[in-house]
């Protein structure tokens, strides 16, 4: 799993000063990825690093969120790790528990489309 860390500092190394660090949860396999760079945000190094991250975590038959959710800017890639039907079943599980969708509104899963077969109170 540790590969993936090696790759991408291979990825960023011609990033000054960019540091790529990985660490986790021995016991479940987690790995957070964290990659910081001196000068900040860079949309050039996002593009090195996305999607090659969440291919590589897909062909590994890894996740790309655990336990903490997968937050409002990264929903949309949350197909790179689980199915459609998977998705699907995790945004009918949230319209039963949240039918207003007031709770973290598409901070969590991406945004449902509408369908006629699913009555929200």
């Amino acid at each position: 799993m540790y590969e993936l860390v090696e790759l991408c500092r291979h990825r960023t190394q011609h990033f000054p000063n960019v540091q790529v660090v990985g660490y986790g949860h021995v016991g479940d396999g987690n790995l957070h990825l964290n990659v910081s760079s001196p000068t900040g945000y860079s949309k050039e190094l996002e593009q090195v690093l996305e999607p090659f991250v969440y291919e590589w975590t897909a062909q590994h038959g890894g996740s790309i969120s655990a336990e903490h959710g997968i937050g409002l800017m990264k929903a949309p890639c949350l197909r790179y790790s689980k199915s459609p039907e998977a998705i699907e079943l995790m945004q009918r599980m949230k319209a039963l528990m949240d039918p207003h969708g007031i709770l973290n509104p598409y901070k969590v899963l991406p945004a449902m489309p509408p369908r006629d077969d699913i009555e929200i109170l």
